[in-house]
């Protein structure tokens, strides 16, 4: 049964390609691996919604050829064009678009089958059939994950096909803006993509093993960030924080009901890029703790800078803890960890039913 590990080795896969074609076929052979299908296949769409492109797998080379001509994207395999939502099929022949395979073609009952996006527009679609007993909620699950970094993959080859064409002395600037604006978004949406999967299932090995991934994409996007940064000229070297902690928290309310609230006291617009990555690493070790654990509808983010310092709150008014008997977690643990490599110090203040302050002083 495949694990949510080897979808995360599977991305590794999909996203250290550097050509379409090999992108494509990687997709198709993960999304056989992962669910065990034998049969995979992966259709580009034109404007006019047929498939200029079809990739398959799992069909012997003379069947191919008695088949003839590849599917056109009508019937079945087009109206997951027109669905937000993967199409799964126990049985093909009870859905009312099928229309039957070539007389060539191996037969096959279930079908599983989801769109891959590049923002709004619908690059194409991954068909997947032929497994015995029926694809599963986790076949689903982690085929739609596929999907979401298939796109991502195909949106970095085009930026990538573009930087080429330029002069990179003459262009740094553009190439900075283009990985930052497409890149880290595709990311970002990578992660929420995983953390509503993970807030979805009631398996807590796949809940725990989906956090860890999105850890790990986080690490990535934070990775990328720095490099974006050295690679800008001085007009963009500074890091917006602002924007960064608005996007940080955005996507790590999503799977809660909770709120989080950001307030900003005093010029944070030309703080080192160091002390940048130190306050948003806090902020998210900090309010990622209180969303999982406080069991608070609010959560409240403060940063003030004074002349020679920074300090940045999170506070919860959620179930508390006795600091002095509850063992010290990994999360308090990188906190103070965080702020001490920093220069700065923190103070974890909390209560029994009082809530939870997080303090953490840094120099300027």
């Amino acid at each position: 049964m495949a694990h949510i590990t080897d979808l995360v080795r599977a991305a590794s896969v999909v996203a250290s390609q550097t050509e379409l074609t090999s992108i494509l076929e990687a997709v198709v052979e993960t999304g056989m691996e992962l669910t065990g299908a034998p049969f995979g296949a992966l259709g580009v769409l034109g404007e006019d919604g047929s498939l200029i492109q079809f990739v398959h797998r799992g069909l012997p080379d003379g069947m191919v050829e008695r088949i003839g001509h590849p599917p056109e994207g009508r019937g079945l395999l087009g109206a997951i064009t027109w669905t937000d939502q993967p199409l799964r099929l126990d049985r093909v022949s009870d859905h009312p678009e099928a229309a039957g395979f070539p007389s060539a073609h191996p037969s096959m009952e279930s079908f599983l089958g989801v769109s891959i996006r590049i923002g709004d527009q619908v690059f194409g679609n991954l068909y997947l059939g032929g497994k015995d007993g029926g694809f599963t909620d986790r076949d689903e699950a982690l085929i739609e994950s596929l999907a979401v970094i298939a796109g991502t993959a195909i949106s970095t080859i085009r930026v990538q096909g573009r930087l080429r064409r330029a002069a990179v002395l003459e262009d740094r600037q553009r190439i900075a803006r283009d990985l930052h604006d497409s890149i880290i978004q595709d990311l970002f949406a990578v992660g929420l993509t995983l953390q509503m999967l993970g807030a979805k299932t009631e398996d807590e090995e796949l809940r725990r093993s989906i956090k860890e991934a999105a850890d790990q994409l986080d690490a990535s996007i934070a990775a990328l960030r720095r490099f974006i940064f050295d690679l800008r000229p001085p007009v963009w070297g500074t890091r917006d924080l602002k924007q960064e902690l608005s996007e940080l928290l955005g996507r790590l309310a999503v799977p809660y009901d909770a709120s989080v609230a950001i307030g900003v006291t005093g010029p944070v617009e030309d703080l080192p890029a160091e002390l940048v990555e130190a306050v948003v690493q806090v902020v998210r070790e900090a309010a990622s703790n209180a969303l999982r654990h406080a069991r608070s509808d609010l959560v409240s983010v403060s940063i003030s800078r004074g002349v020679d310092r920074l300090l940045v709150t999170v506070t919860d008014h959620g179930i508390g803890f006795d600091v002095d008997t509850t063992p010290r977690g990994m999360g308090l643990e990188n906190i103070r960890s965080r702020a001490e490599a920093a220069g700065g110090e923190a103070e974890i203040v909390s209560k029994p039913g009082e809530g939870t302050t997080v303090r953490v002083v840094l120099p300027v």
